[in-house]
């Protein structure tokens, strides 16, 4: 294995993380601008309203997209594995 292999693996590793946590941060983001502009023009104050609708949001869309994570995940691993299995001959 050379500099270059573990490179590749390494940002393959990180683009990976970043695609799969992408949706539950894009939904979070977005739920939380949302909540905090109505408390804005609302002029309320109570902290828990965000926090709960960002929890029921971010529950939702992992449900949602937990079996696409699940195979993106199980693909990146077959080739990592497949790169492994081709190193070690």
């Amino acid at each position: 294995m050379n500099e270059d292999m573990v490179i590749y693996l390494g940002r393959r590793t990180l683009e990976m993380a970043m695609l799969v946590s992408a949706p539950v941060l894009i939904v979070a983001l977005v739920v939380g601008i949302l909540t905090g502009m109505m408390q804005a023009v609302t002029s309320m104050r109570d902290m828990t309203t965000g926090m709960v609708l960002k929890l029921a949001a971010v529950g939702v869309t992992l449900i949602l997209s937990a079996s696409w994570a699940l195979q993106v995940t199980k693909s990146f691993t077959i080739e990592i594995f497949n790169t492994m299995q081709t190193l070690g001959h």
